[in-house]
């Protein structure tokens, strides 16, 4: 009599060690928090909001000039090495958060510190990972392991916020990094794999004959220098710019334009997890429709929902509108992040992932730094934040139809099969 046994793919414990080690990281506290840490900064170092917001843009902006380096040395060293290095660095920067003194400067250099170490954990190193282990379900478990960061736009603001009302913002910054070292470093240690072929595998765990890209070879696809000279790579960062600077500027400052409105820190905070829940929804319904219709059509469908968002935002003045605006905004910040790391993997192969997934994230994070500054000086300047979310929601909709301009894809991914061994491996027993 036989019986039989499921052993799961170890591609999606990647995956999932993934999704918690990007749920733990700088992104969740420092960035999609930082709306919770505005007004308590602004009160601690008498400052105005563009001042506070000009930390942000200097941690977007130092981490994203860092991924131009990243990339190149994720290709050189694995990413493995790079995630397990800057994750410690990280660690011991936010613990570091109780010697801020009451002058801003010192605040500045706590944000430039985070933002030097933070390159190396960015989505770049993950992304590459994945890519590694995944080739017919890429979309998927991209979109899976970015659900950790997802859900860290989910829980984050309203564990900051409570944090920060008992205890302030230093203990909540040291609390993060104590939680770095003491639990997503030894998880990182003992179960991340670099590569399939270390543990005997292959991508997807096939053990049956299915086709696959030429993107499945690590050795295929343009080199750096190659990409450069494509239109599409400067298409796609002229995309990611207008929404990332739009869709960060919202998340940011969301908290604050609802206090503005009249309505409560804590409501603020929850609005701010709205975000969130859409950002984990469009992470992982945007994995799922990846390997099934073309990138970019899914792209615009969902940048249009975040540009609504910004719309209504700018004029809802009701509650359950403010909610749902900031559920669409977060529909699309929440998928850009894989989008662009399918689309590199698509139409410039794996050769030179890295660099080239490393510029294109570059972009991203200096548009988020520079669209929550923006937004803070446009508040500054006009008493309000109506002008800068009629702007945001106009370049939206521009990155929006910029997209359909794509052609068809380099590297194409080969047909999705309803089940496979890329999910299972059924072995029998006597």
């Amino acid at each position: 009599m036989s019986k039989a046994r499921t052993r799961v793919f170890y591609g999606w414990w990647i995956v999932l060690v993934a999704a918690f080690s990007l749920f733990l990281g700088p992104t969740s506290i420092v960035a999609f928090s930082f709306g919770m840490f505005l007004k308590p900064l602004m009160q601690e170092f008498h400052s105005n909001r563009g001042s506070i917001s000009l930390a942000f843009t200097l941690y977007s902006t130092t981490s994203s000039l860092g991924l131009l380096f990243a990339g190149g040395l994720i290709d050189r060293f694995g990413p493995r090495k790079v995630i397990l290095l800057f994750n410690f660095l990280i660690g011991l920067i936010l613990v570091s958060a109780s010697f801020c003194s009451g002058t801003i400067w010192q605040l500045y250099i706590f944000y430039l510190a985070l933002g030097i170490a933070s390159f190396g954990v960015a989505p770049v190193s993950y992304c590459h990972l994945i890519s590694y282990w995944f080739d017919r379900y890429r979309g998927l478990a991209l979109g899976i392991m970015m659900s950790g960061l997802g859900a860290g736009a989910l829980v984050a603001p309203s564990s900051a916020h409570y944090l920060i009302e008992q205890f302030g913002w230093r203990v909540t910054f040291d609390f993060s990094g104590a939680a770095i070292l003491s639990i997503g470093m030894p998880v990182l240690i003992l179960f991340l794999k670099e590569k399939p072929e270390l543990m005997g595998l292959v991508p997807d765990g096939d053990t049956r004959a299915f086709p696959r890209s030429k993107a499945f070879d690590v050795d295929s696809g343009l080199s750096f220098r190659q990409a450069l000279h494509t239109s599409t790579l400067w298409l796609l960062l002229c995309v990611c710019a207008l929404v990332a600077g739009s869709t960060s500027a919202c998340f940011v400052h969301i908290a604050s334009i609802l206090t503005d409105k009249g309505f409560s820190g804590q409501t603020g905070a929850f609005a701010t997890s709205a975000v969130g829940g859409g950002l984990l929804v469009g992470r992982v319904g945007s994995g799922y429709l990846l390997d099934r219709f073309f990138a970019p059509r899914v792209a615009t469908l969902l940048f249009v929902c975040a540009a609504i968002g910004m719309g209504v935002l700018r004029v809802g003045n009701s509650l359950d509108l403010a909610f749902a605006a900031a559920f669409c905004i977060g529909l699309g910040l929440g998928a850009e992040v894989e989008l662009m790391a399918y689309l590199a993997s698509r139409y410039f192969g794996l050769r030179s992932f890295g660099a080239v997934y490393g510029l294109i994230f570059a972009s991203f994070g200096l548009a988020a730094g520079f669209g929550a500054f923006l937004m803070g000086t446009g508040f500054d300047a006009t008493g309000s934040y109506a002008l800068p979310l009629a702007l945001f929601c106009i370049a939206t909709l521009t990155g929006a139809a910029l997209m359909l301009c794509l052609g068809p894809y380099r590297y194409e991914r080969p047909a999705v099969q309803d089940r496979g061994p890329e999910l299972e491996v059924l072995e029998a027993e006597l």
